[in-house]
């Protein structure tokens, strides 16, 4: 991998995993438009998905401490019962995960047809929630576990993790920021375990990526990933996504048009 392709491709993780516009579908369209084959290196994977997780750590460090202080209260209250919810939002992409891991990774494979595809479903989603209702609920176990159904669609390239989880939220009306930490702090637990598993598998020795690209993929994923993380959270409370709408339906619809084009 060349430098340059390094920190495209860091940018580009960085900054879609939070903008609901799927990161996975924009590094397959990255790929299929600049030739670049190395996303498949799980060291480089793990190293621009731990980047991104410590943005949301930085970003959210505050959320985060208040309820590492609460869970060690050893008692029920606010901070465990919300990290409960997280757990359970986790279980439905645990179970793709571990279940569905070989039939998932035949889909990344320069499949401009199916991103494109996504990213209009993901589009209609974000435009949905112009008419979500602005009730301001909590988030309660059982809508956690309708967010972490959706979160477990959105390992298909093009579907966004961050849309369709702030989407499903708003539609069953969560309060806008509220919706907007839960969905940046619920995918802690399955980046978390996707590369913890991925390392103990052994894929990170066979890698073919050298230290200086994983450095700078790693840095632009972080930097952007904070900026977006950032960004994000304003958009949602101003209730912006339509906007992201347009942009996923004309991906969306180019994408369709190059597969058959070409």
């Amino acid at each position: 991998m060349s430098l340059l392709e390094a920190i495209i491709l860091g940018i580009i993780q960085g900054l879609t995993e939070f903008l609901p516009v799927s990161s996975s579908g924009h590094l397959e369209l990255g790929k299929a438009i600049l030739g670049i084959e190395a996303t498949s290196d799980v060291t480089f994977t793990v190293v621009v998905h731990g980047a991104t997780v410590l943005s949301t750590l930085v970003v959210f460090r505050d959320d985060i401490l208040e309820l590492i202080r609460g869970a060690l209260q050893f008692r029920w209250n606010a901070s465990t019962d919300y990290i409960a919810k997280l757990v359970i939002a986790a279980i439905p992409v645990v179970i793709v995960g571990l279940f569905f891991k070989e039939e998932i990774e035949t889909l990344f494979s320069n499949n401009v047809l199916l991103v494109g595809s996504m990213l209009i479903v993901t589009g209609s989603l974000l435009a949905f929630t112009y008419y979500a209702p602005s009730s301001g609920e909590e988030v309660t176990r059982t809508k956690a576990f309708l967010i972490g159904v959706a979160q477990a669609i959105a390992v298909l390239p093009g579907i966004s993790r961050s849309g369709s989880t702030i989407a499903v939220g708003l539609l069953l009306g969560v309060d806008k920021k509220k919706v907007a930490r839960f969905s940046f702090l619920m995918v802690l637990i399955p980046i978390i375990g996707a590369n913890a598993k991925d390392i103990l598998d052994g894929g990170m020795a066979e890698s073919t990526v050298s230290a200086l690209p994983l450095a700078l993929g790693f840095l632009t994923a972080f930097v952007s990933g904070v900026l977006a993380c950032k960004w994000m959270i304003a958009i949602v409370t101003r209730g912006k996504l339509i906007h992201f709408a347009y942009y996923c339906f004309i991906v969306g619809t180019l994408s369709i048009g190059a597969h058959f084009a070409l």
